[in-house]
């Protein structure tokens, strides 16, 4: 009994990720490659002719956007680590993570009141005087995606860099200082290539989680192109065309699917080095 008893721990586990990853995948994959006679590449050409153009886009999107993220949460996780200013440092701890609790639906419809032409962003830079009205321009567009994708995921990319960053031995940070070496020096020099590996973490994370996001896309911006989940969700809810839809999720496992094997292919290479 006491054998099988790690394997009864992990079975509640594994049958989640059974019934609710893996067996709706292997339909979805069979189902990209259903025609009405039998196994067909139809759909896959399909999907590539007609969403070509928002394949590259939700490809330039989630990247940009994830390198926004990690540029960001080096910047707060490094500030954590080596800024001077023990109140600016708490009120930054507390700040950076609500976003964190928030769902992607509701970040969306926060930032359609923020970014929009009459939004609470420009209202308050011609209130104090800062642009004039004239000015004021709608982000809900590429540029609202990127920004609520940011917002909304940089708190997760930076608890997993800075708690790497914060376990670090302290003690050749503290030799650096003595040496009068600068932060930026130290951030780039020391701090970084130790946690190198949890911000690739961090990045394919966000990558894999921006490519699935249905919510920001669809009530940021209307225009097209527009990325895989919007078409997708107007594939089956406006022609019931499950097979074309199943075609565009599997192209976009397969993007996801890349990214993390380049990242596993990196770490087996640095821990047999």
């Amino acid at each position: 009994m006491s054998r099988l008893f790690p394997y009864l721990l992990l079975a509640p586990a594994l049958f989640v990720v059974g019934a609710f990853f893996l067996l709706p995948l292997g339909f979805s994959v069979a189902g990209a490659f259903e025609g009405k006679e039998g196994p067909t590449l139809e759909n896959i050409s399909r999907a590539v002719g007609l969403y070509r153009t928002d394949l590259l886009f939700t490809l330039l999107i989630v990247a940009l956007s994830t390198a926004l993220i990690g540029a960001g949460a080096i910047a707060i996780g490094g500030y954590l680590t080596l800024g001077r200013n023990r109140t600016a440092r708490r009120i930054l701890a507390a700040l950076y993570r609500w976003p964190l609790f928030i769902p992607f639906i509701v970040a969306a419809q926060a930032m359609r009141g923020f970014i929009g032409q009459n939004g609470l962003m420009n209202n308050t830079l011609i209130w104090l005087g800062l642009m004039p009205a004239e000015w004021a321009q709608s982000f809900l567009d590429w540029r609202g995606i990127v920004i609520t994708f940011v917002w909304k995921q940089l708190p997760f990319a930076t608890l997993l860099v800075a708690g790497a960053m914060a376990a670090l031995d302290r003690a050749g940070i503290e030799a650096a200082q003595n040496l009068g070496a600068g932060r930026a020096r130290i951030l780039f020099g020391i701090v970084i290539p130790q946690v190198a590996r949890n911000i690739m973490v961090a990045l394919v994370l966000s990558f894999v989680t921006m490519m699935s996001v249905l919510s920001v896309p669809i009530m940021i911006s209307g225009q097209s192109p527009t990325m895989l989940t919007v078409a997708m969700a107007w594939r089956i809810n406006a022609m019931g065309d499950y097979g074309t839809a199943n075609a565009l999720g599997l192209i976009a496992c397969i993007a996801s699917g890349l990214v993390a094997w380049a990242w596993l292919r990196n770490s087996v290479r640095e821990a047999a080095r």
